[in-house]
């Protein structure tokens, strides 16, 4: 108790709160900006946790994650064009209500849902995380070994379109991730002479590049040939709006409550299970909305149960996403995984032993996070004119500041211009991953996961190197983990390959009755 008192105590200093709302405010600028996101926001903010205490830091970048994720709805409603990847279904119901004339009901009821979602999902976090985290100290080497193959297979390949696509991507991440020092002979692996990487590559440039720089690279690529047309700007604010168009009523809020709880929980399962994301929840939300509504016609033309089944969805994951980044050390998200170099320069590691090493900074981080929802609610209540006006700033003026903020936070890391040859080495990797469709989650767990599994494969084949049927006999999670991983890559297999033609079907124009469930099943696999 007295570890839990401590922990929100720090969580309620007054430095600690403004950097939450600051967070926050961040989060829901960033989001509203097409092309830009709450993972790229959080890439670049990495940088300034250097100079920041543990809860400080961390709870900076939970305050950017969670309103990164309602910030993409403001343009998903306003310009029928995401801010954020899931906010990619809120469009189908939002865009419809802004063109009539309903924009700020549409953001309000997106606000709501997603404040809601979020707190659902986070006080499952806080009761569920300590719990795995218990069971996680009873396993030894070859479990947790056994877990992470498992974790990094479903995250291969659950994070895009291909199973084959997804397991190149992690082997890739795998592979920069061995760069540095044997960990057993302190023998140089491809570091080609270059002295700086001794210890690896650095995370914090890395994901500037892959995540920031490769963005406005295809955003200025998009421009330059002409393919990014200017969107419409709609005026929700406008005094000849009537009232009723501005405000969602409680009527209105409890005819929704219902698919607002359903996709809160289906968030929350999804954010639980590494490599799914956001996007995926957010399409199955809307899609279990519609097939439980007695009017699914009316979606996809204006419906505000649309926009809170996706929002809630969405939003939900963010918090449980934490529950394997805290309890085992498995980041469960994109998002999750650029968290891990905040707790790393902090010299704290993710998983079981947090709970026993860092009571208090963990029921710090916890009392932040709903602290930060709060903000979210007040923020995003207040400032949706200011964000609705974000929406359409020229990107003329928007690239060379997120540019610079690039270049700035890949030379704060170490104070060297080698990390920043590195972030603009990585933007090239990043452009063509995204022209060739592969999986940024599937690369930047897979270099985050390998240097723990590499540890514990090898200390498992210390242990039982001469006698590897004794260690499938002995340890039945080990047994237990590595049949879930075959079964888990044949059923991936088969359900991609139904996707597949799916999508050669709705391409040649099918026209059956169950093409919308298909259409969706097909954006489910999409990958931002």
């Amino acid at each position: 108790m007295d570890q839990i008192l401590l922990g929100v105590g720090d969580a309620l200093a007054i430095e600690n709160v403004l950097l939450i709302a600051v967070g926050v405010f961040t989060g829901l600028l960033v989001g509203a900006i097409p092309g830009l996101n709450g993972p790229m926001a959080i890439a670049l903010a990495l940088p300034i946790t250097f100079y920041l205490s543990s809860l400080s830091g961390i709870a900076f970048l939970i305050g950017i994650m969670k309103g990164g994720t309602f910030g993409g709805s403001v343009a998903a409603i306003l310009l029928n064009t995401p801010g954020s990847p899931e906010a990619a279904a809120t469009a189908m119901d939002g865009y419809p209500l802004a063109q009539k004339g309903k924009g700020l009901k549409a953001m309000k009821m997106a606000l709501y849902s997603s404040v809601f979602g979020d707190s659902v999902s986070d006080i499952v976090l806080f009761c569920v995380a300590a719990p795995v985290a218990v069971i996680s100290l009873k396993m030894g080497p070859p479990e947790m070994a056994s877990v992470l193959i498992f974790a990094l297979t479903i995250i291969a390949g659950l994070s895009g379109k291909s199973l084959i696509r997804g397991l190149i991507a992690a082997t890739l991440g795998g592979v920069i991730g061995t760069i540095g020092l044997d960990p057993e002979s302190a023998v140089p692996r491809m570091t080609f002479g270059f002295v700086q990487l001794s210890d690896g590559v650095s995370l914090i440039p890395m994901t500037i590049g892959l995540l920031a720089l490769s963005e406005i690279i295809v955003q200025l690529e998009a421009q330059i040939l002409g393919r990014a047309g200017a969107a419409k700007r709609l005026n929700p604010f406008a005094k000849e709006v009537p009232r009723e168009n501005k405000v969602v009523t409680w009527a209105e809020w409890r005819a929704c409550f219902p698919t607002t709880l359903r996709s809160s929980a289906i968030g929350t399962g999804i954010g639980a299970l590494p490599g799914v994301g956001a996007v995926v929840a957010g399409f199955l939300g809307y899609a279990s909305a519609k097939r439980a509504s007695k009017t699914p016609e009316e979606f996809g033309t204006g419906k505000l149960e649309g926009i809170a089944a996706v929002e809630a969805a969405n939003s939900a994951v963010s918090g449980a996403n934490l529950i394997p980044l805290l309890a085992i050390g498995v980041p469960g998200s994109l998002t999750a995984a650029v968290l891990i170099g905040a707790f790393l320069v902090h010299g704290v590691q993710p998983g079981p032993l947090i709970f026993q090493d860092h009571p208090r900074l963990i029921y710090g981080i916890f009392a932040a996070m709903v602290l930060a929802n709060i903000f979210n609610f007040v923020i995003g209540q207040a400032g949706l004119r200011f964000f609705a006006f974000v929406v359409s700033f020229p990107n003329r003026f928007i690239y060379p500041a997120v540019i610079l903020c690039c270049i700035a936070g890949a030379y704060a890391g170490a104070n060297s211009m080698f990390d920043v040859a590195i972030a603009f080495i990585f933007a090239v990797v990043g452009y063509f991953m995204r022209k060739l469709d592969f999986s940024f989650a599937a690369f930047i767990i897979g270099f985050a996961l390998t240097p723990q599994a590499e540890l514990y494969v090898r200390q498992t084949v210390i242990l039982y190197g001469d006698r590897p049927m004794t260690l499938l006999t002995d340890h039945p999670i080990v047994a237990f983990f590595l049949a879930l991983t075959t079964y888990s890559v044949i059923r991936i297999a088969r359900y991609q390959r139904k996707a597949d033609h799916a999508r050669v079907a709705l391409r040649e124009g099918a026209t059956s009755n169950d093409a919308p469930d298909l259409e969706i099943t097909v954006r489910d696999r999409s990958e931002p």
